[in-house]
């Protein structure tokens, strides 16, 4: 997985914070960067071919738990919304929060935490065109061209 830790790093760094003045979340990012289970659950919950139904999944389960302009924000052209871990938890379910956190090898609060940085950047980047693509962003393998296309972009 080192091209998806290479890329995500690439991603959260070209995002509004960098990681020496975020405190917490320079934690998260190293975490992130340094962890394959996590990177693996992330790219699965947006991939097609994931356990979560895509990133058309995750906006019907965030629309439906009324925070579907949060979502929105992510993949329109403007400003991304915050959301905090708790939010996406309650939004995502017990029980899938804790699926993810077992396949990220963390607890369901640090889970919450990492999604809640990590998603609304990744997303925004691999949404360019401020659309979520009609058939959404792939399987794993297409999501990992898209991810290596968003390094190059950086490079």
């Amino acid at each position: 997985m080192g091209l998806l830790d290479s890329v995500l790093g690439a991603v959260l760094n070209g995002g509004q914070q960098a990681p020496a003045q975020a405190g917490g979340l320079g934690s998260i990012i190293s975490m992130v960067a340094n962890n394959p289970q996590i990177l693996s659950t992330i790219t699965g919950m947006l991939s097609n071919d994931g356990g979560q139904g895509g990133l058309g999944g995750l906006v019907n389960t965030m629309t439906k738990a009324g925070m579907g302009d949060v979502v929105g924000s992510w993949i329109g052209n403007g400003a991304n919304a915050p959301v905090s871990g708790d939010q996406l938890g309650g939004a995502l379910g017990a029980d899938v929060l804790a699926g993810l956190a077992k396949q990220m090898g963390v607890n369901s609060g640090d889970a919450g935490g990492i999604l809640a940085q990590v998603l609304p950047e990744l997303i925004n980047k691999m949404t360019p065109t401020g659309q979520a693509p009609a058939g959404g962003l792939g399987n794993m393998g297409d999501l990992a061209g898209m991810l290596g296309g968003l390094l190059n972009q950086k490079a």
